[in-house]
């Protein structure tokens, strides 16, 4: 089959989505396909074979993600020149729209992943940030009540209506988790919908033992316990609550640790501010960006991950720490409810910074309970290969291809022969 892939965001841009589209995309060549995948231009990104990339708007959201051009004819000109047989998209919104453009011109079926509970950022937005802005220098408490009432609530209304129409207008939605997958159906998504998570390339369970003693020796010290976590540092991934039940385990347990915050973001001087605050300033190291290459090393060298994120679809950096074996102490939400059996593998909680923190407290005061907990993980870990997910995605490509959906759309060679094989084997 020939794939095309389209996307907002892509390396050099870390996140969950562009790993994710790798992993797939890598996958699926494995078992013989062209995968190709449409990606905005970024300043220093790297030349790839089947990665084309379109233009990017010259003013950034936020200043730090780029805005597609969607109406970049170079994306029209590579669909007339090749002949795909299936468009996957990962953004309902910009690229979504350039997607379902091509699906209607090419008549080519459409897969959509959601990735992303979207309504949960709304912040990013422009006049959100200004409202929001403008609600912390009021004294009173009615414009903050206005701002979330006419803004974040009408917000998520119109961003959870503007998804059912759009997977209502896909052949096929793909969601990370059971859960997400529940989710979508309760808000009106009609669509079939097939769970498939992000796998795992496999590197993720292997180490360079010298680099993992390197990292250990430098930041854990004379200390206890070394922790980790992997976030964008921003608003909705909730690192401040991290910082607060650490701020509890100290006076409950003493100076015996140290976390390891490895990432970048727009919060980040507020966050090293919060830490010296709360008397952290020995405890927390912010590491700043890693590399995927070089995380797996910081994971090896940890003893327990730590996740406080609640608007994750599933929590990809959750089973990268699980390969290498850390227990997980994270709070219940989406995402984290399908990779995390409480108790078993790690613990969740509610959003309560003393219950979270007894829990962590726990998992590192009772070694067999760690390395039980160890064993799970990495068990749980193992069943989320990239090879297996890219063999679950083809078959539904090929179902995809060879029912009614399809029938009136263009008939390539490949969906030719599929339909041939299938009726052959069926009558």
């Amino acid at each position: 089959m020939r794939i095309a892939m389209l996307t907002n965001n892509y390396k050099p841009y870390v996140g969950g989505v562009p790993i994710s589209i790798e992993r797939l995309a890598g996958g699926l060549r494995s078992l013989g396909h062209e995968v190709y995948i449409f990606a905005p231009s970024y300043d220093g990104e790297t030349e790839e074979p089947f990665v084309i990339r379109y233009h990017s708007r010259k003013k950034k959201l936020r200043g730090e993600y780029v805005v597609p051009d969607i109406f970049d004819p170079k994306i029209a000109e590579v669909f007339t020149a090749i002949s795909f047989d299936v468009i996957h998209v990962h953004h309902p919104m910009l690229m979504g729209y350039t997607a379902q453009y091509l699906s209607k011109k090419y008549h080519l079926p459409i897969v959509f992943t959601y990735h992303t509970r979207y309504e949960q950022y709304l912040h990013y937005i422009l006049p959100a940030e200004k409202w929001s802005s403008a609600g912390r220098k009021e004294r009173h408490s009615t414009f903050r009540s206005l701002e979330k009432k006419l803004l974040y609530n009408g917000g998520e209304k119109l961003v959870t209506i503007h998804n059912r129409i759009f997977t209502n207008q896909c052949d096929l939605v793909f969601a990370p988790t059971p859960s997400i997958k529940k989710y979508l159906q309760e808000h009106g998504t009609n669509t079939v919908v097939e769970v498939i998570p992000t796998g795992l390339s496999g590197k993720e369970f292997e180490f360079n033992k010298s680099r993992v003693k390197e990292i250990r020796g430098k930041y854990l010290g004379s200390k206890k316990c070394l922790f980790c976590t992997v976030s964008r540092l921003e608003k909705e991934k909730n690192i401040d609550f991290l910082l607060e039940g650490l701020k509890k385990l100290k006076e409950n347990w003493g100076d015996c640790f140290r976390l390891l915050v490895l990432g970048e973001g727009s919060q980040r001087e507020e966050l090293i501010t919060r830490t010296a605050e709360l008397g952290l300033n020995e405890n927390v190291a912010f590491c700043g960006l890693i590399s995927h290459e070089e995380l797996t090393n910081y994971y090896h060298a940890s003893d327990v991950f730590l996740f406080a994120s609640q608007s994750e679809t599933q929590g990809i950096v959750l089973l990268e720490a699980m390969a290498a074996g850390l227990p997980v102490i994270a709070i219940k939400a989406s995402g984290v409810t399908d990779v995390v059996t409480d108790g078993k593998n790690g613990y969740m909680t509610e959003k309560d910074s003393e219950q979270w923190e007894k829990k962590l407290e726990l998992v590192i005061n009772k070694k067999h309970l760690y390395l039980e907990m160890k064993k799970e993980a990495l068990k749980v870990a193992k069943q989320y290969l990239a090879v297996q997910v890219a063999r679950n995605v083809e078959k539904y490509y090929q179902t995809i291809l060879i029912t009614d959906n399809v029938q009136n759309k263009r008939k390539t060679f490949f969906h030719q022969r599929l339909v041939k094989e299938y009726e052959d084997k069926t009558f």
